[in-house]
C-alpha cells in the first residue's frame, strides 16, 4: 500500500491544522455505509467515510492506496496481563508440552539459560499429559539444579514451585492453598507469585510490556484492558505500563486495580476501575471456581468462594462513591450469584441507577443460568468474556466436561443468551492464559462448542471492538464514523460476507441487497485476516514494510 502526498507546513501566523490521511480503494467496515471504500482521518479523529468517487474532492496530506484491503475498527482486548504476557512471549511457555517429561526438560533448558536467575513459566496443563499430574517441587529442584522456579498452570490460578522459592517465601506455608509437593493455590499461590515476580527487574518488566504492546498492535489491537492488583502484579507494574503507553506509540491501556475496598490506589494511578481481577473465586481447571454443586471429578469440593455478597456490596458502594468502575472475577455459579447478590444489596442502598451507571463488570462469568442472565441485564452488568476458553476447554470431552460433567459443561459461556437479554458483551483473551488472537476469539464466539450459544459474526465483532470501549465507559469509540477516534486496523482479507448462527435468522440479512456490512469468512479452518497496519488515535502503531 504505497502512500503519496506530503505534509504542508502552516505559514507564519497561520494556526496549525490536523494532518489528514485519506485511505481509498479498499473495503471499509462502516455499518452506516456498508459499501464504503474510503475513509478520511484528520489528526486523531475520523472525519468522513464514503466512496472513492466522493473522496476525489479531498486534498489530504497523505493518501494510502488500500488496493482492496479491509479497514475495520481496531480490536479491544478487554482482559490482559501485559507483563506476564510479555514474559511468556519469549520465555518459558509450557502450553506445547505434551507430557510431564517434556515440561521438565523445558525447565532444565530454561534454568541453564537463566544462569541462576528465577525461572518463570506458564501454560502447563496436566489434563493433556499421559501422567495426568503436575510436576512436584522435588522434580523442579532436580530440573533446575536447585534454582528458584515458579510454573503457573494454564489458568494462572495455581502453580507448582521449587523448594528454593518456598524457602524465599516462608509465609506461604501458613496460608491456605499450599499442598504437599509444591502445588499452590489460593492465598499461598498469591504470596508465591508475588515473590517470584518480585525478582523481575524494572528493565525486564518494561521490556515485557513493550513486547506485549508490539504483539497486540501487530494483531490489529488498539486497546488493552490491564487487569492489575496486588495479588496479580504490583502498583509499580501498572504505573510503568501506563507511563509506557503515554510515552510510546501502541495500543491504549485502560487500567484496573483489583483490591477489595481499595479506591485510593486506583484514584492515585488515575485508572478506570477498582476491580477487574478481584477474585470472588478461582478457576475450573484448578478446581477453585465456586460451585453450587460438587465437581464431577472431585466430589469432595465445590471450590472456594473468596469474597461473599457482603464483600461485593461494600466494594461496590466504595467504588460508586469514588466515581470508579467496580469489577469482579467470577467463574463458578456460586461466585456469580454472590456477585449479583452484592450488586443488588448495593443498589438497595444507593439506587439501581447508580449501580447501572458505574457499569459493573463481571469477568469470565462462565456459569450463568437464564435467571442469572436476566439479573445481570437488570443491573447493567457487563459480561467481560473470553470465547477462546470455550475453544480450548469446551466440548463433551474437554476439561470443562471432566470437571463438571457433560451436561453442566454444555451450559457454560452462554454468549447468545447474554446478547438476547441485552447484557453488554466485551471480549478478551486473559493473556497469557490464552494468546492474543482477536479474530480467533471472534471465530470462537461464532462457532462455539455448543451451537446454541453462537453469536452472529456481526455481534461477535462488535463485542471485540465497540464492546470493549463501552465496557470501559467510552461510548463514542469502536466504530468508523465521523467524530470517532481514529483507531483502526487494515487487513488483507478474502471475500466478505454476512454470517449468521443458523437458518432461523431472516434471509434478508444475508441478501446483498440488504446492504448489511460483511466480515471475513470465520468458518473453522478458513484463513483469518492478516494485519498490515494499525493506527491508534491517528498515530501509527504497526505497519508491514512495503517490499
Amino acid at each position: 500500500m504505497p502512500t503519496s502526498g506530503a505534509e504542508r507546513l502552516p505559514a507564519a501566523g497561520e494556526p496549525a491544522t490536523p494532518r489528514t490521511t485519506l485511505l481509498r480503494g479498499g473495503r471499509v467496515h462502516a455499518p452506516a455505509d456498508p459499501r464504503a471504500t474510503a475513509i478520511l482521518v484528520a489528526g486523531d479523529t475520523v472525519q468522513w467515510v464514503g466512496s472513492d468517487a466522493a473522496a476525489e474532492s479531498f486534498a489530504a496530506d497523505e493518501v494510502v492506496e488500500l488496493r482492496g484491503a479491509l479497514v475495520t475498527p481496531a480490536f479491544v482486548d478487554a482482559h490482559v496481563h501485559a507483563t506476564a504476557t510479555g514474559l511468556a512471549l519469549d520465555g518459558l511457555d509450557l502450553s506445547a508440552a505434551r507430557s510431564l517429561a517434556e515440561a521438565l526438560d523445558a525447565v532444565e533448558r530454561a534454568a541453564r539459560a537463566a544462569r541462576g536467575r528465577v525461572v518463570l513459566g506458564t501454560g502447563w496443563d496436566e489434563d493433556g499429559w499421559p501422567e495426568r499430574r503436575p510436576p512436584t517441587a522435588a522434580e523442579l529442584d532436580r530440573a533446575s539444579y536447585g534454582g528458584v522456579v515458579y510454573l503457573a498452570r494454564v489458568d494462572a490460578h495455581s502453580a507448582v514451585v521449587s523448594s528454593a522459592l518456598l524457602a524465599a517465601c516462608p509465609e506461604a506455608r501458613g496460608l491456605p492453598g499450599l499442598a504437599a509437593g509444591g502445588l499452590a493455590r489460593l492465598d499461598a499461590h498469591d504470596a508465591l507469585r508475588r515473590t517470584a515476580y518480585g525478582a523481575v527487574s524494572p528493565a525486564q518488566r518494561q521490556s515485557a510490556q513493550r513486547r506485549t504492546r508490539r504483539r497486540a498492535a501487530a494483531l490489529g489491537i488498539g486497546c488493552l484492558h490491564e487487569m492489575a492488583g496486588p495479588d496479580v502484579s504490583s502498583e509499580d507494574d501498572l504505573a510503568g505500563l501506563l507511563a509506557l503507553a503515554t510515552a510510546e506509540p501502541g495500543p491504549d491501556i485502560v487500567g484496573y486495580w483489583a483490591a477489595l475496598g481499595d479506591v485510593i490506589t486506583p484514584a492515585r494511578l488515575d485508572v478506570r476501575g477498582a476491580g477487574g481481577d478481584l477474585c470472588c473465586d478461582g478457576t475450573l481447571g484448578s478446581r477453585t471456581a465456586a460451585l453450587s454443586a460438587p465437581y464431577a471429578d472431585d466430589a469432595t469440593t465445590t471450590g472456594v468462594l473468596r469474597h461473599n455478597a457482603a464483600d461485593v456490596a461494600a466494594h461496590v458502594l466504595a467504588t460508586v462513591a469514588a466515581g470508579l468502575q467496580p469489577g469482579f472475577h467470577v467463574i463458578g455459579d456460586a461466585a456469580v450469584e454472590a456477585a449479583l447478590d452484592g450488586l443488588e444489596q448495593a443498589a438497595a442502598q444507593v439506587g439501581a441507577w447508580a449501580v447501572r451507571a458505574s457499569r459493573p463488570r463481571l469477568e469470565h462469568v462462565e456459569m450463568a443460568s437464564p435467571a442469572t442472565v436476566a439479573r445481570m441485564a437488570a443491573l447493567g452488568a457487563v459480561a467481560s468474556v473470553q470465547p477462546a476458553f470455550d475453544a480450548a476447554w469446551g466440548g463433551r470431552h474437554g476439561m470443562y466436561a471432566d470437571r463438571l460433567g457433560a451436561d453442566r459443561a454444555a451450559e457454560l459461556n452462554p454468549l447468545a443468551a447474554f446478547a438476547a437479554a441485552g447484557v453488554p458483551l466485551a471480549f478478551g483473551s486473559d493473556a497469557p492464559v490464552t494468546r492474543l488472537d482477536p479474530w480467533g476469539g471472534v471465530r470462537a464466539a461464532v462457532h462455539p462448542r455448543n451451537p446454541e450459544h453462537a453469536l452472529s459474526a456481526r455481534a461477535a465483532f462488535a463485542a471485540a471492538t465497540r464492546g470493549g470501549w463501552r465496557a470501559a465507559g467510552r461510548d463514542g469509540a469502536g466504530e468508523l464514523a465521523p467524530g470517532a477516534p481514529a483507531t483502526y486496523a487494515v487487513w488483507t482479507a478474502g471475500q466478505l460476507r454476512v454470517q449468521v448462527p443458523d437458518e432461523r435468522v431472516a434471509g434478508w440479512s444475508t441478501d446483498p441487497r440488504a446492504a448489511v456490512a460483511g466480515l471475513p469468512d470465520l468458518s473453522p479452518g478458513a484463513t483469518l485476516p492478516t494485519c498490515v497496519r494499525t493506527v491508534v488515535r491517528g498515530r501509527p502503531a504497526y505497519a508491514v514494510e512495503a517490499g
